[in-house]
């Protein structure tokens, strides 16, 4: 999925009405179905964090000037549920580095969707499990069998490497009209075309381009 200012102008001024709140779900929820690790949106990330510390401090100086508490419980709530979306969008990707951490660093587009701070992680978990493979299981195996990425030296793939699963089927929903291509090389072309709130049950990889362009989320 592509930050705001990626969006064409039309898409932008939808989105603009919409609130970083909304924004946080959207993006929460198609990270929590995709079978990938998607593009880091940084920039919602850091204007929520800059909101729940506003909202925080404001709740704070309620409490000190006797405001009704029941203003504050709703304040309290609307700060609760950001902080829930924030958190839970940022611990499903962490689960998918984990997942994924050597092909999430050997493939230079998962690659390029982290943000410094989960490269850094991927790095520290790979370089953790492979160092202990290597002392508790590589170093007994015979020589041609103590890589981490592949089943043997004269493998010509990393077969080891667990990657994510683009077949899978997902269900989503159409933000524009969109037209999407059902068919893979050699295959009869067919196509289907998607209007704006249609829901489909189809395979992740058909509709990767319109997830990551904002013509279709994830539900």
């Amino acid at each position: 999925m592509t930050s705001n200012s990626d969006l064409g102008s039309a898409d932008f001024e939808t989105l603009a009405s919409t609130s970083d709140v909304e924004l946080l779900k959207r993006a929460w929820r198609n990270e929590k179905a995709a079978p990938e690790i998607l593009q880091y949106e940084g920039a919602l990330v850091e204007r929520a964090k800059g909101q729940i510390e506003l909202v925080e401090e404001n709740i704070e100086d309620y409490v000190n000037n006797g405001v009704d508490p029941l203003v504050v419980s709703l304040y309290q709530m609307d700060l609760d549920r950001t902080q829930f979306l924030l958190r839970s969008y940022l611990r499903v990707r962490l689960l998918k580095i984990e997942k994924f951490m050597f092909h999430n660093l050997k493939s230079e587009e998962a690659e390029s969707r982290l943000s410094e701070q989960e490269k850094v992680f991927a790095k520290s978990c790979a370089d953790d499990l492979a160092k202990h493979f290597e002392k508790c299981v590589l170093s007994k195996l015979p020589e041609n069998y103590q890589s981490v990425l592949k089943q043997s030296l004269i493998s010509e793939a990393d077969d080891m490497v667990p990657q994510p699963h683009l077949d899978t089927f997902v269900v989503c929903r159409s933000n524009n009209f969109v037209s999407l291509n059902l068919y893979e090389e050699g295959e009869s072309p067919e196509t289907v075309e998607m209007e704006r709130g249609d829901l489909y049950f189809i395979r992740y990889k058909i509709v990767k381009g319109a997830i990551e362009s904002g013509k279709i989320d994830l539900i």
